[in-house]
């Protein structure tokens, strides 16, 4: 459409532009060629003083005008006189008076109050010799209306607008053909990937004829085929994997329930032992306790997996729930430093809350250097409910740069020598995954001063949902 209506647009521009010059030209040349004749041939008969002989000889020449007839004025110092009722014409310009000095004439086209012009100035000169002119000062000027010619250009302007108009019309259909034709297989390429981006793997796009959108349509659904082949597999993979941890999980449980019963009795039992069957039997007892705590770590961490963790939420006394975390665990001496303000209550799931307490603080101190800070304070955003911001921060180097990224991932250990820890691996993951049910974030960074810092971010009011 776009290139139909440049070229008929062209065309027509063109062809009137054209037809317009050939239609001025012929009339101008003809009326200047005319008056330049006229003016020759009675230059001498041309009275100087002005009056009626003046008068008569400008209404002769003017009856004689061609194409059209003129209005012809004369100028001679202060004498003006015309073949017209006025003397003096409106629609002569200075730029026209100042031309008339060229001995060959000159003219120009001019719109008066929306009526176009020709008007010509004719200069009287006497020949002294072959060589030589002498200019007279008298100066003829022919006026001539263009009325034909204007409607004959507006007749040629409306001609070239009905002819462009129906290559234009005529060339919508096959364009809106041709564009339907290309723009409907690239809509259903656009319709598929978006349905492919949103999870539907199982998307293809129906191909028809041989061209080159037919050969976009079948290497699309041959790449839709393979990737859905490759993320069954990766889903089928990672199911196996989850349900792998689960099922050891759940059948170490019961013996290691045994062994944690044995290993107590053991413990009890150590100090009547000699030295190297003491050292043994703790050793067990340290490692069986280490594997309970991995296992139990583990069978939290499928039950996000399966997503069948539930919030069990519950408005509570966040400070009062800090305070019994610490206590439980006996970090009330002065390792531990709070900032606890009373009055702040929130929707929490008391367990999952105190877990998340005990993994960041007990990293903290593991991992971190004393003494370990707990802030708790509320903070209001736009838009958007207020904030409960816990923040746990130690005094030790911090966390690497480089560690920061993975600093939630399963058993990604910060220092890559240390290969055996006290914990499972699995703390600030799951630590992170309460947080997520609880609908917050979890952010870690380094303080300006040094040592790491955690902070917690949970909605004031959340309202209890299952996983």
């Amino acid at each position: 459409m776009l290139v139909a209506a440049v070229s008929a647009g062209t065309t027509a521009a063109l062809t009137y532009r054209e037809a317009r010059n050939s239609l001025l030209e012929t009339a101008q040349d003809t009326a200047v060629t005319s008056f330049r004749d006229h003016v020759q041939q009675t230059a001498f008969a041309l009275p100087m003083q002005g009056g009626p002989d003046l008068e008569s000889v400008l209404r002769d020449i003017a009856r004689k005008g061609k194409p059209h007839p003129w209005v012809v004025f004369a100028e001679y110092g202060s004498i003006r006189a015309s073949s017209g009722e006025n003397p003096v014409s409106t629609v002569i310009t200075p730029e026209l008076r100042r031309a008339a000095r060229n001995p060959h004439g000159s003219f120009e086209r001019v719109v008066k109050d929306g009526v176009p012009y020709l008007t010509i100035a004719m200069p009287m000169i006497f020949k002294a010799s072959p060589d030589s002119e002498l200019p007279s000062g008298l100066v003829l000027y022919a006026v001539m209306r263009m009325t034909d010619e204007q409607v004959n250009v507006d007749a040629l302007l409306i001609a070239g607008r009905d002819g462009a108009l129906p290559g234009l019309a005529v060339s919508l259909i096959p364009g809106l053909i041709a564009a339907r034709s290309v723009l409907r297989p690239v809509r259903k390429l656009r319709e598929a990937a978006q349905n492919m981006g949103s999870g539907r793997l199982d998307t293809r796009i129906p191909v028809r004829g041989s061209d080159e959108l037919a050969d976009l349509a079948n290497t699309f659904n041959e790449s839709a085929g393979q990737l859905e082949h490759s993320v069954r597999e990766l889903r089928e993979a990672e199911e196996r994997a989850r349900r792998f941890a689960s099922d050891v999980s759940h059948e170490l449980r019961t013996p290691l329930a045994g062994m944690l019963a044995v290993t107590e009795v053991l413990d009890e039992d150590a100090d009547g032992l000699d030295a190297d069957t003491a050292r043994a039997v703790r050793l067990v007892s340290a490692e069986t306790g280490k594997l309970a705590v991995l296992v139990e770590d583990l069978m939290e961490i499928s039950r996000f997996d399966a997503r069948a963790a539930e919030l069990n939420a519950d408005e509570v006394d966040v400070a009062e729930a800090i305070r019994k975390t610490l206590d439980n665990r006996h970090w009330t001496d002065d390792r531990i430093r709070t900032e606890l303000p009373d009055g702040i209550r929130a929707r929490l799931d008391p367990r999952r809350f105190d877990v998340v307490m005990a993994n960041l603080v007990g990293n903290a101190l593991r991992h971190g250097g004393a003494p370990v800070t707990v802030c708790l304070r509320t903070e209001a955003r736009s838009p958007g409910p207020p904030v409960l911001i816990t923040e746990v921060a130690d005094s030790g180097p911090g966390i690497r740069p480089e560690a920061l990224p993975h600093i939630f991932d399963r058993f990604y250990k910060a220092d890559a020598a240390r290969t055996r820890s006290a914990g499972s691996g699995l703390g600030l993951a799951i630590t992170l995954e309460n947080v997520k049910l609880h609908g917050g974030t979890i952010h870690a960074g380094n303080r300006p001063g040094g040592g790491a810092v955690f902070a917690v971010e949970i909605p004031l009011h959340v309202e209890g949902t299952g996983g």
